[in-house]
């Protein structure tokens, strides 16, 4: 993966190779600028240099966002977005419900201090977020990047729609590509796994749950994915007969089977809002679609991996795509903190300490010039933590703060044995090593 590089004047250069930039940084005529990702920033003047034009290519997910930089036909940054949605939305979830308790309770009565009409273009916290953040990775990559294009995965292949655009009604829904997007969601509901055996890896069988011979319909709530072993062998009993002797499977299959695609709703209602934000930025906005992202992957033998599926987005995707050595940064998104002053146990009441008050969180966020996020280097020189550690730092009020590492949480460490490598962003990084090269 390439070094980003910015000149005196911190606008952005072509990035450079990792040996260019330990050349850079050994004689003087760099500086680091950024760790993650890792950016030098030149301390000499460059005359003349050769900028080229490079293609930010998005691959928008419920969970994950894959991001991919092309330089040509090569990819020189890659990187996968983790969300926090799911986090938010139980957090909101949580304040709901301590809410309806105090409302429930004899207190005095609050006037409204606040419109809460909810505007046209409104989101849900939950699904905003995944559109700010990807949007923020954007803007943060355009100022080590000369970016000149973007491309995004917008919507599915539609052939029928392109053979006949008067096609409406029930004819278009179970025209000539019913059956494959029937068979896409029930591949992305179940996992690609029998329902029955977890089988993975195999040739997978659409599945009636009530068997059509019995009245059973062809909903999809009526439908899952097994293997053919197992579909052979069920061949056309109820499901309540087939399980009879695993009652926690068929309890599992059932409920399963009447959930809604979550992950397919949430990338519906944020991919138009997260194209218009990209529109807005000035820069060309290609739309590419699942089935060419997914063409073009098979076409390159590439794996399944969402970097990956980022790279390929687009008519855009050269014939040589190059993606050798390529390490993707893992950025997760973790939120800047809890705002919360009251600590609350269970029940939503206010905890109390040992003399009746209540306890508060404090305001002072940072201590000994750390705070809560902060990425650091720990040397601990003896003790049952003896040895260097890197990770995430958990401040406290008194001396000894908590480091949460790769290999797991260590405690009560003496915050003069850090030393800072990050500022907490709102973000954690790893860098994902690849098994093998891609050819």
């Amino acid at each position: 993966m390439r070094v980003f590089v910015i000149n005196q004047n911190q606008e952005p250069l072509s990035p450079c190779h990792p040996a260019k930039a330990r050349k850079l940084l050994s004689c003087g005529k760099a500086a680091v600028w950024k760790r993650y990702p890792f950016t030098i920033i030149m301390t000499q003047e460059v005359k003349n240099p050769v900028v080229t034009e490079h293609r930010l290519k998005i691959d928008p997910g419920s969970q994950v966002t894959g991001l991919a930089i092309l330089e040509g036909n090569r990819v020189v940054f890659a990187a996968e977005l983790t969300h926090r949605g799911s986090a938010i939305k139980a957090t909101l979830y949580s304040r709901r419900a301590i809410r309806r308790g105090r409302r429930s309770r004899k207190t005095r009565y609050r006037q409204p201090r606040f419109d809460r009409k909810r505007p046209a273009c409104w989101l849900a916290p939950s699904l905003q977020h995944r559109v700010d953040t990807t949007l923020t990775w954007v803007n943060r990559l355009r100022k080590l990047t000369p970016i000149s294009s973007i491309s995004m995965e917008l919507v599915r292949f539609d052939t029928q729609r392109l053979n006949n655009p008067e096609i409406a009604g029930i004819e278009y829904q179970q025209g000539e590509l019913f059956g494959y997007e029937v068979r896409e969601y029930l591949l992305t509901k179940w996992n690609r796994q029998c329902a029955y055996c977890g089988a993975s890896k195999v040739p997978l069988q659409i599945e009636h749950i009530h068997p059509k011979a019995k009245g059973g319909s062809n909903r999809v709530s009526n439908l899952c994915l097994a293997c053919q072993p197992c579909n052979v062998k069920k061949g056309t009993r109820p499901i309540e007969q087939f399980l009879k002797k695993k009652p926690d499977s068929l309890q599992r299959i059932l409920a399963f089977a009447k959930r809604p695609q979550l992950d397919a709703a949430a990338v519906n209602s944020t991919r138009w809002k997260l194209y218009r934000q990209l529109m807005a930025t000035g820069l060309p906005v290609e739309t590419g679609t699942g089935a060419r992202t997914k063409f073009n992957r098979t076409r390159l033998g590439l794996p399944k991996t969402h970097w990956l599926d980022a790279a390929c987005v687009g008519q855009s995707t050269p014939d040589n795509l190059i993606a050798r050595n390529i390490n993707p940064l893992v950025i997760k998104a973790t939120g800047h903190g809890n705002r919360q002053m009251a600590q609350i146990n269970k029940f939503g009441f206010p905890r109390r300490k040992k003399d009746g008050s209540y306890r508060v969180r404090t305001r002072i966020k940072e201590f000994h010039g750390f705070k809560t996020g902060d990425i650091v280097r720990a040397i601990v020189p003896t003790g049952k933590n003896q040895g260097t550690h890197i990770g995430r730092v958990t401040v406290r009020a008194g001396r000894v703060f908590d480091l949460t590492t790769a290999k797991g949480k260590l405690q009560s460490i003496n915050w003069k044995y850090f030393k800072p490598i990050w500022k907490a962003d709102g973000y954690a990084y790893v860098h994902k090593v690849q098994k093998c090269p891609l050819i």
